[in-house]
């Protein structure tokens, strides 16, 4: 443990943003997990209503510094061609 004064606060500071963080990485995975949950039992529609909703989660969290810009931009663009693609053979018969 730090002893200097400054070293302490930066450790509490750390801690804090830990746990803050942790909170919204496993709230962006659990709406990630509502779409691809949707998506295996075929419920297409409940997929896109999720995505909309993961969308955003995952964007909210991108701009909190959690996760890194490209790792957000490149998750959305997964869940979306998976959404596209279940939703394909729908429109196409």
């Amino acid at each position: 443990m730090a002893n200097i004064a400054s070293a302490i606060k930066r450790a509490r500071q750390a801690e804090k943003r830990r746990q803050r963080n942790s909170y919204h990485r496993t709230t962006m995975r659990t709406y990630i997990k509502k779409v691809r949950k949707a998506l295996d039992s075929g419920d297409v529609a409940g997929a896109q209503a999720a995505l909309t909703s993961a969308v955003a989660v995952i964007d909210k969290t991108s701009s909190r510094g959690v996760i890194h810009r490209n790792t957000a931009a490149r998750r959305i663009s997964r869940l979306v061609q998976a959404v596209q693609k279940a939703a394909a053979p729908e429109t196409a018969a």
